[in-house]
């Protein structure tokens, strides 16, 4: 996809565009800095999107231009990444599926699914100069830095993504490699052509699973494939009944640290009207309804919570939703965090939406 230039004029829209959103999202004040410079550097690094290109129909890499601050990548690492999707600000982890670039970009791989609010934006909507904002790199699922002799990679759908990283960065030095990827059809490996061709120059030794006339691999038949996988340092990454049945494999046969696993993070959160409100570090629970805000729910049960105008104006009482569901009481919005996440939202305008757990 090729970048255009975008003019003064469309860009002082944007920026005033940008004024309208802080007014209505959960940030601290340091988040207004970013409208006068956005790829300022800081604890939280953000990003540019400089090309967005699609790998299959529900599929799409983004390469991005982190900002001043981000502290560079492993190949395998993921990264959380914020968005703000329609005026509400929400985080995901994804892995990166680029080795450290001398342009300094870097590269996520998203495959949109059914009602995921962010994974959705990011193929259908999101484009070229979105915004968007990056915690550090993080993760152990990577190559040591001493090539293994023998190397199995075991994945399924999207667990493809930090796995391909590591094929870019560290293909050159693995001499004995085994790629055995599932997917629903042959159209819906991501990254397949590119896979495809690396085995056809010698690479690796590329098995291919379709899922959809085939069924599921399970650890049985992958050892008729790969007899001596266990032998092999092993990485895998997929949904969990997989990661599971290879888990039990690798320590039924005593070679359990040879096996290298990253999970698929749940995706499902229950929304509904009310629920359990836990503020955890106050270690303190209540029962919430959806017309209470958490900030009265948690001063009416002994929390020390912080806030200002208690209107929605000041965003003194931001605190992060580390899992759960809550609705913004000034438009119906619902923000969803599962573990890992810590999403800011403001207490004094928000009220549980199902059970959620607080920072505070």
């Amino acid at each position: 996809m090729a970048t255009t230039r975008t003019p003064a004029r469309s860009s002082l829209r944007s920026r005033a565009r940008r004024f309208v959103e802080l007014a209505t999202t959960p940030l601290v004040p340091s988040d207004f800095w970013e409208v006068l410079d956005p790829l300022r550097g800081g604890a939280n690094p953000r990003g540019r999107i400089v090309a967005v290109r699609p790998e299959t129909r529900d599929a799409a890499t983004l390469v991005i231009r982190p900002g001043r601050g981000w502290a560079g990548h492993t190949a395998g690492q993921y990264v959380r990444l914020g968005v703000d999707v329609d005026g509400v600000r929400q985080w995901r982890s994804y892995s990166l599926t680029s080795p450290p670039r001398p342009d300094g970009t870097i590269t996520v791989t998203v495959k949109a699914v059914p009602d995921g609010v962010v994974s959705s934006f990011l193929v259908r909507r999101a484009a070229v100069g979105t915004l968007v904002h990056l915690d550090q790199a993080q993760g152990d699922f990577t190559l040591p830095l001493v090539r293994p002799a023998k190397a199995l990679f075991v994945t399924a759908g999207s667990g493809i993504t930090p796995v391909v990283g590591m094929l870019r960065d560290g293909a050159g030095g693995l001499d004995d490699v085994v790629l055995v990827h599932s997917a629903p059809r042959r159209e819906d490996v991501i990254f397949g052509a590119e896979l495809r061709g690396l085995a056809e120059r010698g690479g690796l030794r590329l098995v291919e699973r379709h899922t959809a006339t085939e069924g599921r691999i399970t650890p049985e038949q992958l050892a008729e494939l790969v007899p001596d996988m266990t032998s092999r340092q092993t990485w895998a990454c997929g949904p969990n009944d997989l990661l599971d049945a290879l888990r039990e494999t690798y320590d039924a046969a005593g070679r359990g640290d040879r096996l290298r696993t990253e999970r698929f993070r749940p995706a499902v959160v229950a929304v509904g009207e009310g629920g359990t409100v836990t503020f955890a570090d106050s270690a303190v629970t209540a029962d919430a309804d959806g017309a209470t805000s958490l900030l009265d729910t948690g001063e009416a049960n002994g929390v020390l919570m912080p806030s200002g105008c208690r209107m929605g104006i000041c965003f003194g009482c931001v605190i992060p939703l580390r899992e759960g569901s809550v609705r913004d009481l000034r438009n119906g919005a619902v923000t969803t965090a599962v573990a890992g996440d810590d999403i800011p939202v403001q207490t004094c305008v928000s009220a549980a939406a199902g059970p959620c757990r607080l920072g505070i």
